[in-house]
Order: structure tokens, then C-alpha cells, then sequence
């Protein structure tokens, strides 16, 4: 982005989080037809910034077996922050956008959800969730995480 007074604030290209948290799997960089996290957000790359994390969660290569284990993608592991924090999920059909064209089991408590439509999950502070497991991914879902923390933890 441009150097001006206010160029600062328009985050275009991924900067990593310094620290993962130990409950998530490290998540690489998106791009060359490979999934994983496209933008990030929090108080290291912006001062003052709360948290954001944007990731492209694609369909597994040709020669996978739909379903089967090697198609599943375990994501986060459960936990609990002391902050609220938005969890979602958009499909990319765009003739029905409310099509997630996945399905993903999340947990929050001792609750199993199944999403399978495109959705904004609240978390308030304290409930326990996860763990989030892609069971299976036919196009492409972008998902987010946000929450008023200074970073992810």
C-alpha cells in the first residue's frame, strides 16, 4: 500500500501471525491452487488492531477418498478465550449462496453441529468449542475467525 497517513490500514498481503496458538495447526499461505490463510489481522500487524484471520479451505486433490479419512481435515482442537469471537463459513456457489458446498462438524459444549450451509457462528467468552473438522469440501469455502482480542489466543 501507498506510504499516506492512513495506507497503513489496508492490510493486503498476509503477514503471519508471530505466534500460533497451540490449539491450531500452523496454517500456511493460500495461493497456486492450494487452500490455507490469505489474510491476517491483529494488534502486531496493525497497532491497536483486534484480531482477524481470513483462509481459503478447498477440496481435497484427485485420488482422495471422499469421506474417508485421508479427506478429512482436522482444523482447530478445542478451547475456550476469556473474548467473544465470530467463526465463519461462506460457500461459492454464487447462483445459492447459502449452499456451503461442504461439511463441517464443529463442536460448542459438548453440542456436535453439523454446517453445511453458509453461516456466522457466535462464540461467547467461555463456551468451549471445537474441535472443527472439514468432513468433506466440493468447492471452495472461504472462512474467517474475528474477535475484539489483540491477538489470537
Amino acid at each position: 500500500m501507498a506510504k499516506t497517513k492512513y495506507g497503513k490500514y489496508i492490510i493486503s498481503e498476509l503477514k503471519q501471525p508471530k505466534v500460533e496458538a497451540e490449539w491450531t495447526p500452523p496454517i500456511l499461505a493460500a495461493g497456486k491452487n492450494k487452500g490455507g490463510r490469505v489474510l491476517y489481522l491483529d494488534n502486531d500487524v496493525v497497532k491497536g488492531a483486534f484480531y482477524m484471520e481470513c483462509v481459503w479451505v478447498l477440496p481435497q486433490p484427485a485420488g482422495t477418498v471422499p469421506g474417508g479419512e485421508a479427506d478429512r481435515r482436522v482444523g482447530t482442537e478445542p478451547h475456550t478465550h476469556d473474548y467473544d469471537e465470530v467463526i465463519a463459513f461462506i460457500g461459492t456457489d454464487l447462483d445459492d449462496p447459502y449452499d456451503l458446498g461442504a461439511e463441517a462438524e464443529l463442536w460448542l459444549g459438548d453440542e456436535k453441529h453439523i454446517i453445511n450451509k453458509s453461516c456466522l457462528v457466535f462464540i461467547p467468552a467461555g463456551l468451549r468449542h471445537c474441535p472443527l473438522t472439514f468432513l468433506r469440501v466440493d468447492r471452495p469455502v472461504f472462512h474467517y475467525t474475528t474477535g475484539p482480542s489483540k491477538m489470537y489466543f
